[in-house]
């Protein structure tokens, strides 16, 4: 056993021992109301169709069966939930007048376990009436398409369009105009562990447990859906949720649900999502059509950008959609100097699942157009695809974007420069010339995003045009709670209410006390697990948005520092010392002249003798910090605003092979730079660059949500939804690091957990299209395989629907 007085020990991850050792505390792990009876959720196998009716008789009628309600039931207790926009398009947690896609819950059996549930489930009866389908965002625009939510009379959710600067006015004298449609695909991040709820409705409110990890802006919409006050629905998140990336922000409607099952089985009840029903109706990122056009001088400077986009967001535009159109408004021009722009943002709903966050959500749409446009500005300018995104980088900071973002530090160009250095162009290019001589395909693509973290709410305000938000109702910040206390024995413990799924947040919230407080790290807990009645948060609070290392550690310090200034007032009275000139380290607090005293003993002091203390020093070391940065305010009158606190940077370039017979894509090496601010630890940093790669990788190569003509999911199980592994993780992996510290946040921490999820998809298909460009293919989207390859080889190019 090693020493324990050293801590060399303790691991760097604290949170890895429980996971590897079998010793996880999942939901399926928690068993905290006795009585406790299982449901199952009946689905909908129609994509549109009028329910008639709902034969709830038989399925009461089985043995086991404590209760099962369906759309009555729904709307007898429940009210919609209250959405992001004014849209006249109604959601509960059930079809309730209609069902809109494949897998929407209809009705819900509570039994005494899950095979007696699922028997009885098979005995509901719902007579449908079935209804034309649409799927896909350009065909939700036609006029003749089929109506998902008659009372809103269109399929269009949300319709907004803003200008700033002389757009018209730069296109006119523009020497070149380029422009281009794409769209990017429909995919998820699949977890380890499905949804999962327990949820008890009392007489006083609804207690509910779910591996949920925010955003907490949801609290109050289920609340609002279940009719009561926020203070009387008390939410348990545990400390291992099995993954999420986004996705299960969405898992609140099922909350509201089984507290409603709850209500009439008169017991708790538990549900756990299967596999099947998570492929088929849990959540996706928005797939988007976009068209973009640039005003480009002759030197390749780009002076003004246009850009339509149009997400598709499922069934319903169910809350925090609209998020996706407007996460990255402040950043909608990227690394560039684009002094103006225009922008139409559309979201419309079809009989698709409903969409939600994914990582890197908004940033990965956005990039996929601007970056593709990007390569062809090069191709009309003649200029290299490095070079024209060279003379377009935003070069001073703090710089602000015409939208109304302002990029807080950064220095593009060395980023850039280091990761054509690391890449080995000249081999690379070497490579590509020897494959081209040989008839094989080889591309080398680049991306350059900015990676925006510490979200500001106040974004989702644009979704309302300015006269239409109602004063004193507007929506801003980016505000994180953390609480420190110390016990008598001078054990520090850190309260985070931001849900971590998996990024370390108690290790670095743990060496960030430490540190502010001059402590070995095995001197200081971390509580994650959330508890509404008990953790600190706000309506802000959550683990989305990469929102930890800006915010969170900048509350951390904020506290840690306060419950240091008590110490340094304890220890004062036991070193004879003024409380400024002491020195917290090694454990101890120090005096000028070499004196010290043991930290716990100071804290001891207050504990056990706060008489002594200092006039003025209040007797208590526990401390809550709310970090509340004033660059994030709500969307000012003319629609622009900073919806991010801080913008990191990423370059990143992918060179591909293609195999000529087989037209198998295989990654050759990714050369990936990031500045995330100042870097508060190497190893989860690593450990996040490598993670969204992956992810990315899924959504360039494999994972896609796919619908049949007929409105039918053509991808509801592994065997169709493929998910990459580490046998796809082979290619040569060259990451690196240019450190801009943020002067916004105590430490200088920007996020880091999306940027390749951004960039990602883009540099490979701008790699792909690279390689095959002796051929004349575009590539306009994604996902890209042999499969699609060959479609492109050998077929023209298929005329997209007219937008209008």
């Amino acid at each position: 056993m090693p020493d324990r007085r050293d801590t060399s020990w303790v691991p760097s991850r604290v949170e890895d021992a429980p996971l590897v050792s079998g010793n996880g505390r999942f939901l399926d792990d928690v068993d905290p109301l006795p009585g406790t009876l299982t449901a199952a959720v009946v689905r909908s196998t129609q994509p549109h169709a009028r329910i008639r009716s709902v034969d709830l008789s038989r399925a009461r009628a089985h043995p086991g069966v404590a209760a099962v309600i369906g759309p009555d039931e729904v709307l007898a207790a429940l009210r919609p939930f209250p959405l992001s926009t004014g849209a006249p398009m109604h959601y509960f947690p059930t079809g309730t007048d209609k069902v809109r896609f494949v897998g929407e819950p209809v009705a819900v059996v509570v039994a005494s376990d899950r095979y007696t549930a699922e028997d009885a489930a098979e005995l509901v009866t719902i007579d449908y009436e079935p209804l034309d389908v649409v799927i896909g965002a350009r065909a939700a625009l036609a006029e003749d398409a089929p109506l998902l939510h008659e009372a809103a009379g269109s399929n269009v959710a949300t319709d907004r369009t803003f200008s700033f600067g002389g757009v018209d006015e730069a296109f006119a004298a523009a020497a070149h105009v380029v422009e281009g449609e794409y769209d990017f695909p429909r995919y998820s991040s699949v977890p380890m562990e499905c949804y999962s709820v327990i949820a008890d409705w009392r007489a006083d409110g609804v207690e509910a447990w779910a591996n949920f990890h925010g955003p907490f802006t949801m609290v109050p919409v289920m609340a609002g859906a279940l009719g009561i006050p926020t203070s009387a629905l008390r939410l348990h998140v545990p400390a291992d949720i099995g993954g999420s990336f986004g996705i299960k922000a969405g898992i609140y409607p099922y909350v509201v649900l089984m507290a409603l099952a709850s209500k009439h089985s008169g017991t708790p009840v538990r549900w756990t999502e299967d596999r099947v029903e998570h492929l088929l109706a849990s959540s996706s990122g928005a797939d988007r059509a976009m068209r973009f056009a640039a005003a480009v001088d002759t030197d390749g400077t780009i002076t003004a950008l246009r850009a339509d986009l149009v997400d598709n967001v499922g069934a319903y535009l169910r809350p925090p959609e609209p998020s996706t159109l407007y996460r990255c408004f402040g950043n909608i021009t990227g690394p560039y100097r684009i002094p103006a722009v225009e922008i139409r943002a559309r979201a419309v709903v079809t009989n698709e699942m409903p969409t939600g966050l994914n990582r890197g959500f908004g940033g990965q749409q956005l990039y996929f157009g601007l970056e593709r446009l990007m390569d062809a500005v090069a191709d009309v300018t003649g200029l290299d695809v490095l070079e024209v995104r060279r003379r377009n980088l935003v070069a001073g900071f703090p710089h602000e974007t015409a939208t109304g973002g302002v990029y807080d530090s950064g220095d593009y160009a060395a980023a850039l420069d280091l990761a054509v250095a690391n890449a080995d162009m000249d081999e690379l290019r070497a490579r590509q010339e020897a494959a081209r001589a040989d008839g094989a395909f080889y591309g080398i693509g680049v991306a350059l995003v900015v990676d925006p973290s510490g979200t500001n709410i106040g974004y989702v305000g644009l979704a309302t045009p300015a006269e239409d938000r109602k004063p004193g109702r507007d929506k801003s910040g980016s505000t994180e709670h953390v609480r420190i206390s110390v016990d008598v024995q001078g054990v520090v413990t850190v309260m985070l209410g931001s849900v971590p799924q998996g990024q370390g947040h108690a290790t670095v919230a743990r060496q960030v006390a430490a540190q502010r407080l001059g402590l070995p790290v095995d001197k200081v807990r971390v509580v994650v697990d959330m508890d509404t009645s008990t953790t600190p948060w706000t309506v802000t609070s959550g683990s989305y948005s990469s929102r930890f290392a800006p915010l969170v550690t900048s509350a951390v310090v904020q506290a840690a520092d306060r419950i240091a200034t008590t110490i340094r007032a304890a220890a004062s009275t036991m070193l004879d010392a003024a409380p400024g000139d002491l020195e917290l380290v090694d454990g101890t607090v120090r005096a000028p002249d070499g004196t010290s005293v043991q930290f716990r003993h100071a804290a001891g002091v207050v504990h056990w003798d706060p008489t002594s203390l200092p006039e003025g020093t209040s007797a208590r070391l526990y401390e809550e910090a709310a970090f509340t940065p004033r660059e994030t305010r709500a969307a000012t009158q003319d629609d622009r605003i900073n919806s991010s606190l801080c913008y990191g940077f990423v370059a990143e370039i992918v060179a591909v092979r293609v195999d000529p017979a087989t037209l198998e894509i295989s990654i050759d090496r990714v050369s990936s730079v990031h500045d995330a601010g100042t870097v508060l630890n190497q190893q989860l940093l690593d450990g996040q660059v490598h993670g969204a790669l992956v992810h990315a990788l899924g959504g360039a190569m494999y994972e896609e949500f796919t619908y049949a003509p007929s409105g039918q999911p053509t991808s509801g199980t592994f065997l169709d939804y493929l998910c990459p592994t580490s046998a796809e993780i082979g290619y040569d992996l060259r990451t690196d690091h240019v450190v801009s510290p943020s002067p916004l946040t105590p430490l200088g921490a920007k996020g880091c957990g999306e940027g390749s999820s951004m960039s990602f998809p883009v540099a490979f298909a701008n790699a792909v299209a690279d390689a095959l460009a002796p051929h004349g293919v575009e590539i306009t989207s994604l996902p890209l395989h042999g499969e699609v390859l060959h479609h492109l080889l050998t077929t023209q190019p298929e005329e997209k629907t007219a937008w209008r």
